[in-house]
């Protein structure tokens, strides 16, 4: 047989793995800022770019995208061509990929704390980004299934079925959730309302964790563990049943994120029920990563890059054994909207993400500079100092969350709430938060001691830019061979049917629970009393979603007693039927705010944005002194109005022409009516537009 000789590219792994370490260290540290912000909010620096609500969406931004896509991307990159014994597709298309990534990050860096974004969670981004990232996606899997159709192995191995079923449902997820229509350069409305356009982030949120951190980190998991151990993977059936079960069930789970909420009950119970079975595929996929190490436990103790991947592997194994818990509706009951949700979450990316990613960068960067690591004892240093960081992060996030979820819901024995003011619970769990910012320093530490390591390694060796390979031609006639003829072993010849059928069973879920909640009206009831926003709520509703202040402040009442005595009447689904977006959070830093209209005077809240500690002593929401002194644009009303009347909003038709008209009309009453408090503000402020908004929530409903 004739050896072909090729080359892999490794510059392009090294480019990737490079910008890993930069956004890495630039992503965190944004959270860091957040993080003391939550104990200490002058920690903004008084600045209406670098507040919480602002930073926060950079931050999961950063992370997600910048440090892991791009660390995906390294590991992909790396992997596909020594599992498809060829070199990837197009040089071009890889350096296209890698730059217009990071071009999309600046982007999203420079955009998110100017205040454009879109508010869905982990898709802030604006639409011309989303259209970016869109062109560079369909780049990359042009690139991939290149290099897969090109390939000299016949069989593709375990790691190339998860990245395929990666692109193909990332693919998926971004174009439904980014249906949006624009109105400017830098903004737009989502086309769903609401309880539809909440179903769809959720679906799209948990499954950009399910085909975003876990997919593309399990492939990786296949192919670099049984490297650094030089061990098989232990079950190749289990690798099958780990793959197929877990990308048809994750797509179902995302309702669990609504429970309780104004979602159709049908739609959670489903959620819940596969969030169950979820256990499974999850267990099964840690079960042989962590049994393919049997016989190298004894490198283990001795190897501080395997030590880095067992701790991820067991973090990956918890986070996904809580998240069927957390979806079990009397766990989330207590659990949604406080830090148990914050822990959970981090649990996962600082140990599954965080650490496969830094035994990655550790074991690819000598081999591609043809060296040895600069210092072992930096890995060790890096590796106890990253496992602290994370106790240090997710035990005070814990019993925050824990303290808070368990105060908001307790009686007194004359059944009255025993802390009435949402306030009390916040001041209760400042210290954890404190914790959890010395956690995320220590964390970070571990990371710039990584990134000298890498440095002085890079230094000492020499890039092997194009490293020599060979291997036989895929003849055009195969043998099937002993274990050659399953089903199975037939498909994984065929990339493109394998493409399809992953397709196809990641699309089921999300059909079966999208189609109904859109086309049968009665999971959606109407109710005659709402009505759409003024002009002036409606800008005001803009600010709201400019300033983030969804990241603190939900908007959905649950039927609780406990929720419904301290904030009013639960929400129910017709309320928001002209929310484009909607806006009912994930995480609860303030109160619920869906009952916060007629509650208190103009005066306060144009007091409590100017300096919440005078409305609210021991608040630790920032003061807002730049809406007092910007002037609100009303150029835009016009385009406004008309773009939520195309997506449904009952305003008249012509309504858009006198649309400024009725926002001065109802801005002056409101600035009369803080006159009346001896409060001086002009009429055409932003505070106006946002004081407008406030006061609306929840009154449509008696």
């Amino acid at each position: 047989m004739q050896l072909e000789k090729f080359q892999y590219d490794n510059r392009i792994v090294r480019n990737f793995g490079i910008a890993t370490v930069i956004w890495g260290i630039i992503g965190m540290t944004v959270g860091i800022l957040a993080a003391f912000q939550l104990f200490k909010p002058e920690a903004n620096l008084g600045s209406q770019y670098s507040t919480f609500g602002r930073i926060r969406p950079l931050h999961t931004n950063a992370v997600i995208f910048a440090f892991v896509g791009n660390g995906i991307f390294m590991g992909v990159y790396y992997s596909l061509q020594r599992l498809l014994k060829a070199r990837m597709f197009s040089d071009v298309l890889s350096k296209i990929h890698f730059w217009g990534w990071q071009l999309i990050i600046v982007a999203s860096a420079i955009t998110l704390p100017l205040g454009f974004t879109t508010s869905h969670e982990y898709a802030e981004m604006e639409w011309p980004i989303d259209i970016a990232i869109t062109v560079i996606w369909v780049i990359f899997g042009i690139n991939m299934f290149g290099t897969i159709i090109k390939r000299r192995e016949r069989h593709m191995y375990v790691a190339i079925w998860f990245y395929i079923a990666t692109f193909v449902t990332v693919a998926v997820l971004h174009i439904v959730n980014s249906a949006q229509l624009p109105i400017s350069a830098f903004k737009s409305y989502y086309i769903y309302a609401g309880v539809q356009d909440a179903l769809v982030q959720w679906w799209y949120g948990h499954n950009a964790v399910a085909f975003f951190l876990t997919t593309p980190y399990l492939g990786m998991m296949y192919y670099f563990l049984p490297k650094m151990a030089n061990r098989p993977v232990y079950s190749y059936k289990l690798s099958i049943l780990h793959f197929w079960s877990l990308i048809f069930i994750y797509i179902w789970a995302g309702p669990h994120h609504l429970l309780y909420s104004s979602l159709p009950g049908w739609a959670q119970s489903l959620g819940v029920a596969f969030s169950i079975m979820l256990i499974a595929p999850s267990w099964g996929g840690m079960i042989n990563g962590l049994l393919t190490l049997r016989g190298a436990w004894d490198k283990v103790r001795d190897d501080a890059i395997l030590k880095f991947m067992v701790v991820g592997l067991t973090a990956y194994g918890m986070a996904t054994f809580e998240g069927p818990m957390l979806s079990l509706k009397q766990v989330n009951a207590i659990a949604h909207f406080t830090d148990w949700i914050v822990a959970h979450v981090h649990l996962g990316a600082l140990g599954w993400n965080g650490f496969l990613t830094f035994a990655i960068l550790y074991w690819l960067v000598p081999r591609l500079y043809q060296t040895e690591i600069f210092s072992k004892k930096l890995i060790s240093f890096h590796f106890w100092i990253g496992t602290l960081g994370i106790l240090f992060y997710a035990i005070p996030m814990y019993l925050a969350g824990f303290a808070q979820g368990l105060m908001l819901k307790e009686f007194t024995p004359d059944g009255l709430l025993k802390y009435p003011a949402f306030l009390q619970t916040t001041i209760e769990i400042i210290p954890m938060h404190m914790f959890r910012a010395v956690g995320g320093v220590m964390y970070l530490t571990g990371v710039i001691v990584m990134t000298y390591n890498l440095v002085k390694t890079m230094k000492k060796g020499s890039l092997l830019a194009n490293e020599p390979a060979e291997a036989v031609a895929l003849s055009p006639v195969f043998v099937a061979g002993k274990g050659e003829n399953t089903w199975h072993r037939s498909l994984e010849r065929k990339p493109m049917t394998f493409m399809v059928f992953s397709v196809i069973v990641i699309l089921i879920g999300g059909m079966v629970e999208m189609m109904p909640t859109f086309i049968i009206s009665s999971n959606v009831p109407t109710i005659a009393s709402v009505k759409p926003y003024s002009p002036l709520e409606l800008q005001g509703r803009d600010i709201y979603i400019r300033e983030g202040c969804v990241n603190c402040h939900s908007q959905m009442v649950r039927p609780f007693r406990s929720e419904t005595e301290r904030y009013g009447d639960y929400s129910k689904a017709g309320e928001f039927v002209y929310d484009h977006p909607f806006l009912w959070g994930s995480k609860r830093t303030g109160p619920d705010l869906h009952r916060e209209g007629g509650k208190y005077s103009d005066a306060w809240h144009f007091n409590h944005m100017l300096d919440p500690t005078t409305m609210s002593p021991g608040s630790i929401m920032p003061p807002y002194p730049w809406l007092i002194e910007q002037q609100l644009d009303t150029t835009t009303t016009v385009s406004k109005v008309k773009a939520m009347r195309s997506l449904g909003v009952p305003y008249a038709p012509g309504y858009e022409v006198i649309a400024n008209r009725d926002l001065t009309t109802q801005s002056k009453t409101i600035a009369d009516n803080l006159k009346k408090d001896n409060i001086k503000v002009k009429d055409d402020r932003e505070i106006i537009a946002l004081i407008a908004y406030l006061q609306r929530l929840g009154t449509d409903i008696k």
